[in-house]
């Protein structure tokens, strides 16, 4: 049976938008194709009538959840960023959460094209809150991007020592608490 463009096109994001909640999850090397796939409720052999490859699969994916981590900071405030990406909700939401926390470490060790993906992610994050980050008349040319790179990096670091630690750690909470304080502190 024959599947229409539109059809073959919603696949395509469907399957997209699923490997980046497995992805996520379970880390690039952390699931095949054909899991993948099924995650998606598609079999194994379709899978490279949409991609050319895993990598290229990953690449996607993960250019669709930073996107969705940007919508996201877009409707917050620097202070409610921190609120929200320094939290136990978010550190336990491996699937759902940001793509930056879940899977740096794994993107670091990929192709270019992954890495410039995640690249892009990056710089759009570091501009949004860039925008918001309330600058005085006296302030650096460049403040806000110092503070927001110094304020996304321990953002992401907080939340993947916490990650690393068991669940019910009471170092994993007092990770992310000691840093949110600290974090929302330096904003003032």
């Amino acid at each position: 049976m024959r599947v229409s463009k539109a059809q073959a096109q919603a696949n395509r994001e469907h399957i997209v938008e699923t490997a980046s909640k497995v992805f996520r999850e379970r880390g690039f090397d952390g699931v095949g194709v054909a899991d993948l796939m099924a995650a998606a409720g598609f079999t194994h052999g379709g899978f490279y009538k949409h991609f050319g490859s895993k990598a290229d699969l990953m690449a996607q994916a993960s250019a669709n959840s930073l996107a969705q981590s940007l919508a996201s900071a877009e409707a917050m405030s620097v202070k409610g960023f921190i609120d929200v990406y320094v939290s136990r909700e978010h550190r336990d939401g491996r699937s759902t959460g940001c793509t930056l926390a879940a899977l740096c470490g794994d993107a670091a060790r990929q192709s270019t094209e992954l890495k410039s993906a995640f690249a892009e992610g990056i710089e759009h994050l570091l501009q949004t809150l860039g925008e918001k980050y309330p600058t005085g008349p006296d302030a650096a040319a460049g403040e806000a991007r110092v503070k927001m790179i110094d304020l996304l990096a321990r953002a992401v670091g907080a939340i993947m020592l916490s990650r690393a630690c068991p669940d019910d750690s009471a170092l994993a909470d007092e990770i992310l608490a000691v840093c949110h304080t600290q974090m929302s502190e330096s904003l003032n």
